[in-house]
């Protein structure tokens, strides 16, 4: 082997073995030493390899927050009022994502929604803070942790630039200049509402628990919550039978989207329970009940 080679061959595994120790700092949590967690690092250095062209020319966090609330003052005009238990729902959101939400790499302006529609069982997330859940997915959920899993897993997408690379893609496919927001309205807002590559959406599963578990939830709201996307799936799109709790035409439609844009229920709940066993987070079983607490006086929300 001649002697340029050995040196490249060399700098290569230093690199990644800088880049091994980069990722256990910034994740502060112990990893056990197992051929899951090599072939987990080899394959999130292949794909941000896969992302470098993005990380060269990467909008900056004031860039990426102006463009979340242009989008989202849009959002705000195509929704209708919430009634007052609404009201009560958003702040129990809130305040479950704004403690989820301390805990995330990036220090972003993170705001929670929820999407008044029975109909819709998705969530999302937009560039610089802004996350929404669709009233339709808060009626599958059975415990608090459920929901800060949810939540964590969206904040995951912005925390680890997924949705400010989706601009930056979009925009080059559409010759869009970032540099003027207005622009952006040529994006239409159900774009956001699609899944991500497969890997991404791993990666904001895997993350999304390790925050949900620091901001002291059960990582079984993970599980608990794709077993019960299992049996949708089961019954909705492999057998189209109706489950014991009836859904209505559209929520079937929002359903089978989120399934055709998403992993299947099986990969992400194999990944769950891998990281259960490889973080020894057995003991950790205890659920939050999901529970609103609001009062209406006069028909009118109040604390």
């Amino acid at each position: 082997m001649k002697r340029p080679v050995v040196f490249v061959v060399f700098f290569l595994i230093l690199g990644f073995a800088l880049a091994g120790l980069y990722w256990s700092q910034r994740r502060q949590k112990s990893t056990s030493v197992s051929p899951n967690a090599i072939l987990n690092m080899t394959a999130d250095a292949q794909r941000d390899l896969s992302r470098l062209p993005m990380h060269l020319t990467r909008l900056s966090d004031e860039q990426e927050i102006s463009i979340g609330r242009e989008l989202a003052s849009r959002y705000a005009t195509q929704t209708r009022s919430l009634t007052a238990e609404e009201q009560g729902l958003e702040k129990y959101v809130r305040r479950v994502g704004g403690n989820v939400a301390l805990h995330a790499h990036r220090h972003l302006p993170y705001s929670f929604t929820i999407l008044p529609d029975h109909n819709m069982l998705n969530a999302f997330s937009l560039p610089g803070g802004p996350v929404y859940i669709g009233e339709g997915m808060l009626d599958l959920m059975t415990a608090e942790d459920e929901l800060a899993n949810v939540l964590a897993h969206e904040v995951e997408h912005i925390d680890h630039y997924h949705c400010v690379e989706r601009v930056q893609v979009e925009a080059q496919l559409k010759k869009l200049h970032l540099d003027v927001v207005g622009a952006l309205l040529q994006i239409p807002l159900d774009f956001w509402e699609a899944g991500y590559h497969k890997d991404e959406e791993f990666e904001a599963d895997r993350e999304g628990m390790y925050l949900a578990v620091q901001s002291g939830y059960s990582p079984y709201g993970a599980v608990d919550l794709f077993e019960r996307f299992a049996k949708l799936h089961e019954e909705y799109v492999i057998h189209a039978q109706s489950p014991d709790e009836e859904l209505s035409q559209l929520a079937i439609q929002s359903l089978t989207g989120y399934f055709r844009s998403h992993p299947l229920p099986s990969e992400r709940l194999a990944q769950a329970t891998r990281i259960i066993a490889q973080e020894h987070w057995e003991f950790r079983t205890e659920r939050k009940p999901f529970r609103v607490e609001y009062e209406v006086h006069s028909g009118e929300f109040v604390k």
